[in-house]
């Protein structure tokens, strides 16, 4: 509509009263449209838009990093706890040898 009008193929009022609003209204969108087909006639970036990451994708790789340091904190504690025991064993067999 906002060509039509433009182009002089249609008045401002019947392009209102065909959208159902006011002169005033139209003009307000007609501004607003206008202003929107110059922004984008404006250079871009070729390709997809650079987007940041995902929200839900970020917290989960923080939950798993924090995971695996947890995971990698309790096979050290099992490993330690394994050398004492076996510690505390050969400490034991050797105190029973010279009796």
């Amino acid at each position: 509509m906002i060509l039509k009008v433009r182009s002089g193929q249609m008045t401002a009022t019947a392009a209102a009263a065909a959208l159902g609003v006011s002169r005033k209204t139209y003009y307000e969108w007609e501004a607003r449209g206008l202003s929107a087909m110059l922004i984008e006639l404006e250079d871009k970036e070729p390709g997809r838009p650079k987007t940041g990451p995902d929200p839900e994708v970020t917290a989960m790789r923080t939950t798993m990093a924090n995971m695996q340091k947890e995971i990698d904190s309790l096979a050290q504690t099992a490993e330690l706890r394994a050398v004492l025991r076996l510690m505390e064993h050969n400490a034991g067999k050797k105190k029973r040898k010279p009796s």
